[in-house]
């Protein structure tokens, strides 16, 4: 009897979540086209240039467009300057039916429509978003466009949001002190809306002195993250945030050989870089990876976009990822408020606190652009759908690395099917999921445990 009320009130809950979410994301979703026509006129009244946006659904685009086969891979040319790899963009990006469509319409007429038939070489349709941003980043002067401005008016001005070299990524560098030569590196990647400092104030300083005296420690902000910097006119692919790392790290510091170790979002940069150096990985760790297997019929890039963001008012995390997968404006808004006076929000925190509690997991949420995160979370989190299972495939088959793998069981943004899921495609992978630990405190609280755990991962492969 105890059992039938529980599942009555369960299904009760969840009927009310759904119903509740349904009128909290209609009324969004009008939100989301008033603020669209507001920034446009405040951009253009700001910079005297409209700003692409992904609102609208046609792909149409104007501009001198031609695709070419490089390496298997479709390539756009745009006035013989820029070259943009097709597969690396989202279609997330401008499909995002509104709620309400969504409910309306059959998800099979919705497969059919987005699973088309590729563009046949020499003829495409790019949506014009990114069209005007590529000529944008190339400084067409044709009478309309031009370079976008960096840092742009709804961004931080700051000098940490805004470094001087913009040609790298700001990498924290440990190495041995008395700058003898070391065996091996480590490369530690971080998340989404995250820094280096979440690596750096947590793992790095409990680091042994006898590990130190081997390897250099290497922990990355990533291309429009941290003190890194934030073009206004890139797309943040996949391969934008590899080549950054590889300028960065790899090639400027002369890596040969490296253990990486990535968090969330990372654990995706990850496995594209064991990929791409598979003889110089000598073991890969990821804590809390985003991987979901697609089941057959499904688009993936939509599926893995429905599964991150639910579009739900409960739990909050899930309402907070909906806002900003499915709302381009909201997400901007909410940016232009926490991000743009990040030095206020910490202030006042320092001093709510009394100075007593450190705020460096504020500086990585609040150090980073719309334009950054918009797309990172496109192209990478969603866009990766397809390409994750074939890294993983990859690392299976012809790697020979150790790969360890970390979850929180309690971990309500990336449940831990992500780290099964991951297991089931590595067999040889090591699972460790921590009970009572969630998607930060995995590393934030048992950061002693974890340094110690590292060292005796990188010790295996010496």
């Amino acid at each position: 009897m105890a059992a039938a009320a529980r599942s009555a009130l369960a299904a009760a809950g969840r009927a009310a979540n759904e119903a509740v979410s349904l009128v909290v994301f209609m009324v969004l979703d009008v939100l989301e086209v008033l603020l669209c026509v507001v920034y446009k006129v405040a951009d253009y009244l700001v910079e005297g240039a409209w700003r692409p946006c992904y609102c609208s659904r046609s792909s149409s685009a104007s501009g001198k467009i031609v695709v070419s086969e490089r390496g298997g891979s479709k390539v756009v040319s745009m006035l013989s300057a820029t070259r943009l790899h097709l597969e690396d963009i989202s279609d997330t990006l401008y499909t995002r039916p509104s709620v309400l469509a969504s409910s309306s319409s059959s998800s099979s007429s919705s497969s059919s429509s987005l699973s088309a038939q590729p563009p046949q070489v020499g003829r495409v349709t790019v949506h014009s978003a990114i069209v005007q941003m590529l000529r944008g980043k190339i400084g067409v002067d044709d009478g309309k466009q031009r370079p976008y401005p960096s840092p742009r008016w709804s961004d931080c001005h700051c000098a940490n949001c805004n470094p001087a070299d913009t040609d790298r990524l700001f990498v924290h560098v440990e190495a041995p002190p008395d700058g003898s030569a070391t065996e091996e590196d480590v490369l530690f990647i971080h998340g989404f809306i995250s820094s280096s400092g979440f690596w750096t104030e947590t793992v790095l300083p409990n680091v042994s002195r006898e590990a130190r005296a081997r390897r250099r420690l290497f922990a990355v902000d990533l291309l429009g993250f941290g003190r890194s910097p934030k073009p206004a006119d890139s797309l943040y692919t996949l391969r934008e945030h590899v080549e950054m790392i590889e300028r960065s790290v790899i090639q400027r510091h002369a890596v040969k050989s490296f253990h990486i170790v990535a968090h969330s979002l990372g654990s995706i940069l990850a496995l594209a870089l064991a990929v791409k150096y598979p003889a110089a990985v000598k073991s890969l760790t990821l804590v809390a990876p985003p991987y979901f297997p697609v089941p057959r019929g499904e688009v993936g890039t939509q599926y893995v976009l429905r599964t991150v963001a639910p579009r739900r008012v409960w739990p909050t995390i899930a309402f907070g990822a909906s806002v900003a997968c499915w709302y381009e404006h909201l997400s901007r808004t909410v940016s232009i408020v926490l991000c743009k006076h990040h030095r206020l929000w910490e202030l006042a925190f320092r001093v709510f606190t009394l100075y007593r509690v450190r705020t460096y997991l504020m500086d990585g949420f609040f150090c980073h652009t719309h334009i950054a995160s918009w797309h990172t979370l496109h192209n990478i989190i969603c866009g990766s759908a397809g390409k994750i299972d074939k890294c993983l495939e990859t690392v299976r088959d012809d790697l020979t690395c150790d790969v360890t793998v970390y979850h929180g069981r309690d971990d309500e943004l990336l449940p831990v099917q992500c780290t099964y899921a991951v297991k089931s495609k590595i067999p040889r992978a090591q699972v460790k999921v921590i009970d009572g630990k969630d998607h930060v405190t995995i590393v934030v609280g048992r950061q002693k445990d974890m340094a110690k755990e590292l060292e005796e991962i990188w010790d295996r492969k010496r």
